[in-house]
């Protein structure tokens, strides 16, 4: 059977790791995660500290979505991140090296692939860099409605962003002022 729920492209750091929040003020909800994903593995380093809230996983699949990892933790999401706040395995987008500021005109390197990987079906994307930019190349690029969702990368999200997904679903209106 084809999917015709909206996709919702998921980014971890930001969104469900704050790691701008300050250092030694975990947010509430959160708990904290030592992790060694790729590039972090070298045992002279010290584990990766990633803050996870464990009702994100509930929140995210209650969402009239289908998920897919949009992060550059790439397949490592489904093993470092859900499990830790009870998602399934997700599929992921894959991204095409090198992780650049984009082409030079503002949008984000990510942008461009998650309008191709989405291929004219609707979507949201929760991620903590995007800008004015991504909205008017989505706008467009892309046939079909786009929420494109910014995050704050010092709190991450949060009851009224999961509202906001949670009523949104392919509709074609933009989305209210980024707070």
């Amino acid at each position: 059977m084809h999917e015709t729920r909206p996709l919702l492209m998921l980014d971890v750091d930001g969104p469900l790791n704050p790691y701008a929040a300050k250092p030694n003020r975990r947010p509430a909800g959160y708990t904290t995660h030592r992790m060694r994903p790729a590039g972090w593995d070298d045992p002279r380093l010290r584990p990766l500290r990633v803050w996870l809230n464990p009702g994100h996983g509930p929140a995210l699949l209650a969402l009239p979505y289908e998920l897919v990892w949009a992060t550059t933790w790439r397949e490592e999401a489904n093993v470092w991140i859900a499990p830790r706040i009870g998602l399934p395995r997700l599929p992921v987008v894959e991204w095409r090296e090198p992780h650049t500021a984009g082409g030079g005109d503002g949008v984000h390197w990510k942008t461009r692939q998650i309008v191709e990987w989405a291929r004219g079906r609707a979507f949201a994307w929760v991620d903590d860099e995007i800008g004015d930019a991504d909205r008017d190349f989505v706008a467009a690029h892309h046939p079909g409605p786009a929420l494109l969702h910014r995050v704050d990368a010092r709190i991450g999200l949060l009851a009224e962003d999961f509202a906001l997904l949670a009523t949104w679903p392919g509709r074609a209106e933009p989305e209210p002022s980024p707070r």
